[in-house]
């Protein structure tokens, strides 16, 4: 009976503690903090896939740049032999970058004028933290250039 009387004893100064403090400003640190937090998490989100965007759109350059160069070495060779000038086949340019663009993973178009070999590539990234606020992809377009030349 006296463990009884102890614990509510306690349980009845705890609940006039609780209420003896209870004043217009109570929860305001509660919506501070999950204001703070979400705040963090976004900016978190900024750096973190940010910085994953940015690493995706150099790989995109690189890519881009590569398909091009292969590009460019598409030479038709019957002109090449008979005149000495370096002139693209087209259709042999496109399908070689398109081969290389095709063991990246990425997208891309290429197009063919005279010697010039321009090559876009899109490059999409899987947003990590930012998915949470509704961005779930960040997509990047980057564009090279290669020209064909005879050397010598």
């Amino acid at each position: 009976m006296m463990i009884r009387t102890r614990t509510l004893t306690f349980l009845g100064r705890l609940r006039a503690r609780a209420t003896a403090t209870a004043t217009g400003e109570d929860g305001m640190v509660t919506v501070f903090t999950v204001i703070v937090t979400a705040a963090l998490i976004v900016l978190a989100g900024l750096v973190l896939d940010g910085g994953l965007a940015l690493s995706g759109k150099v790989q995109a350059l690189d890519e881009a740049q590569e398909a091009a160069r292969a590009a460019a070495q598409a030479l038709n060779l019957q002109i090449f032999r008979n005149q000495g000038q370096a002139v693209l086949d087209p259709s042999s340019a496109v399908t070689a970058a398109q081969s290389y663009l095709a063991n990246t993973g990425d997208t891309g178009t290429v197009s063919v004028t005279g010697t010039v070999v321009t090559v876009s590539v899109t490059h999409h990234q899987r947003a990590q933290i930012l998915s949470l606020v509704g961005i779930s992809v960040l997509s990047t377009t980057v564009s090279a250039s290669a020209t064909a030349e005879q050397g010598g």
